[in-house]
């Protein structure tokens, strides 16, 4: 028999949860509405225009004045948009532009409220998924994640990959410089594989991802940019060709790998004997509790709705998840036949390891 009891609430500690959760519950909304701002162009014009009226700044975007006037509200009382009350005028102040308007910064978050606004779209089958404990391919989501996606991890890519992650590299600048082979492996829209092409001019650097709509957009864009000293293939780690590589990197992507192991074995055969293999992973520590912050959060989060059921959805299935750390992801380097695993530099969001034969 059951004996219902009732804990007391401490009034305080349940005022301090609910005016997060009420807190994070205005935050959820203000993502929708900040990625409306952003494919209306509110933001933009915003800061290109200066202090300006509703009225304003809706002729500037042709958009209904009534409906911007409630966005630019809900928005300044969110903290994302200056009000001015005196001229009854709007405005970005430089680091709400940052954050909102300045596509490509490093500081810029369009793309991951793009990404969370993909997952809300298809919220039942992210229901079902966790439900049924079973596995959701990469392509079943909304074409708001890949573009998102990309969006969100390639201002890092650009701000880090080749002053200060390839530099750390055992050698690996000078031999690219002088010509040599890369691969990289989960390249998604290409952008972190062009932007070596264009600096190696005198290497050929091969990207690869299973997800075909991905490399499609990935060639684009590599003819868009120009650029010849690059070729893109549909395929996973595994059907990879041992080519010699001096070089293999993997962004943001081993954890999504439903065979981590068994990829990185292939890059290890793709490698030349002295080549190196880069493994760039959301920065986290080696326990849940080291992980208890904002930005954990923000991983664990997607990783429940991403890259846990993409892992789940492919052979083996591991699901390291985006928080693995630094100590999971050298076992899995070393199983795979890597002997020497060292971290060689960091940023806030990201960790870089360096994996040798």
């Amino acid at each position: 028999m059951c004996t219902e009891t009732h804990t007391q609430l401490d009034q305080a500690k349940l005022e301090a949860l609910a005016g997060k959760v009420l807190g994070d519950t205005a935050g959820a909304l203000g993502v929708l509405l900040s990625y409306i701002g952003d494919q209306t162009g509110v933001y933009r014009a915003l800061e290109e225009a200066g202090p300006c009226t509703a009225g304003q700044l809706a002729d500037k975007c042709g958009l209904s004045e009534r409906y911007l006037l409630e966005w630019l509200s809900a928005t300044t009382s969110l903290g994302y948009v200056t009000y001015d009350s005196e001229g009854e005028s709007f405005s970005l102040s430089p680091e709400q532009a940052a954050v909102f308007a300045r596509e490509g910064d490093p500081t810029c978050m369009q793309g991951g409220f793009q990404s969370i606004v993909g997952e809300f779209a298809q919220y039942e089958k992210a229901v079902d998924v966790f439900r049924s404990g079973e596995g959701r391919p990469w392509g079943d989501h909304h074409s708001c994640l890949f573009c998102g996606t990309d969006r969100f991890f390639k201002p890092g890519y650009n701000a880090n990959l080749l002053e200060h992650w390839i530099p750390a590299l055992e050698g690996v600048d000078a031999t690219l410089q002088a010509g040599g082979k890369v691969a990289d492996v989960g390249c998604g829209y290409g952008s972190s594989t062009i932007l070596m092409a264009k600096h190696y001019s005198n290497s050929m650097i091969h990207g690869f991802d299973f997800h075909e709509p991905s490399i499609v957009a990935a060639r684009e864009n590599a003819e868009k940019e120009g650029v010849s000293n690059v070729e893109f293939f549909v395929s996973d780690a595994a059907s990879m060709p041992d080519d010699g590589y001096d070089l293999a990197c993997i962004f943001d992507a081993l954890h999504d790998m439903g065979d981590p192991v068994g990829a990185a074995s292939s890059i290890c055969r793709a490698l030349k004997p002295d080549g190196s293999f880069m493994v760039v992973e959301p920065m986290a520590g080696d326990s849940l509790k080291e992980n208890q912050h904002v930005l954990a959060s923000l991983f664990y989060g997607f990783s429940t709705l991403v890259c846990v059921p993409t892992s789940k959805s492919q052979n083996v299935g591991l699901a390291l998840g985006a928080q693995a750390g630094q100590k999971r992801l050298t076992e899995v380097l070393n199983q795979a036949g890597f002997s020497y695993v060292r971290r060689v530099t960091e940023t806030p969001t990201n960790m870089v390891l360096e994996a040798r034969i």
